[in-house]
């Protein structure tokens, strides 16, 4: 079985790609199951929208993540209680709308739990982390409680990541990283079978700082005439890794980075 994750979708531009490209990509990669970072896919490229959602839905995307960007568009706070393929980080402060942790039935019968972790470091006030997922861990099993078990862990800092990586290693399919925008070059299975990259990278512009306009970004470090951040738009590349699953173990076989169009290229 595989599973596509892809990383922050930024702006128009990522939204864009996702929508007119997706299925075609499940189809060629023989892709069974969709996870896509959401967190930046409204308009002004922070938060987003019922409209993204159900864009997303339709273009073969099976669950939504976020961050801490997750309520910056407010009508997300009504909309994520009545849809359960879209979580926020499970480690929010309570009570928060919507979920943070869900397992859903693939097409074929196989059951994936997703959980969304948001790091401490350099990040809005959320629960400690690591508490969270030793307590997460205590009440849910691999291959007992889910087939596999897909982590996107919502952090600024690589060795944050990094650490929570080897603490999912063996309980958990894949762990990857979102937030930062820029895929790492670390795609591996560690020693007990989880599937790791630091970050996925974003769907957006590349040609951008971080899939904001660069000039108005560049002008912003000057302390320049500039605005508020807004989204670049031009082509976006899609980024994320691809997995292989082992179903008799509920661990990875294989995993690859993944990029479609746009500014970057496979290596």
């Amino acid at each position: 079985m595989k599973i596509l994750f892809l990383g922050d979708v930024v702006g128009a531009s990522g939204c864009s790609k996702i929508i007119d490209n997706l299925k075609s990509e499940i189809r060629k990669n023989n892709i069974d199951f969709v996870i896509v970072n959401g967190e930046n896919s409204a308009q002004q490229g922070v938060g987003l929208t019922k409209k993204t959602c159900n864009d997303f839905f339709d273009s073969g995307v099976n669950v939504i993540t976020s961050g801490n960007h997750v309520w910056d568009q407010k009508e997300i706070m009504s909309y994520i209680d009545n849809e359960r393929r879209l979580l926020r980080p499970y480690n929010l402060f309570e009570p928060s709308p919507g979920k943070g942790f869900e397992i859903f039935i693939s097409n074929n019968g196989i059951k994936i739990g997703v959980l969304n972790l948001m790091g401490n470091v350099f990040m809005k006030k959320c629960e400690d982390v690591f508490e969270a997922a030793k307590n997460f861990l205590k009440k849910h099993k691999l291959k007992e409680d889910y087939d596999f078990l897909i982590v996107d862990f919502h952090g600024e800092i690589t060795s944050e990541k990094n650490a929570m990586g080897h603490f999912f290693d063996g309980k958990a399919t894949l762990l990857v990283g979102t937030h930062t925008h820029i895929p790492t070059n670390d795609a591996r299975i560690l020693k007990s079978g989880t599937a790791y990259q630091t970050d996925a990278g974003m769907c957006g512009d590349y040609d951008s700082v971080i899939g904001m306009n660069k000039e108005n970004s560049i002008n912003r470090f000057l302390k320049e005439n500039s605005s508020k951040h807004f989204p670049a738009e031009g082509e976006a590349t899609l980024s994320g890794v691809i997995v292989d699953c082992n179903i008799e173990t509920g661990l990875a076989k294989d995993i690859k980075s993944y990029i479609f169009g746009g500014q970057l290229k496979n290596t």
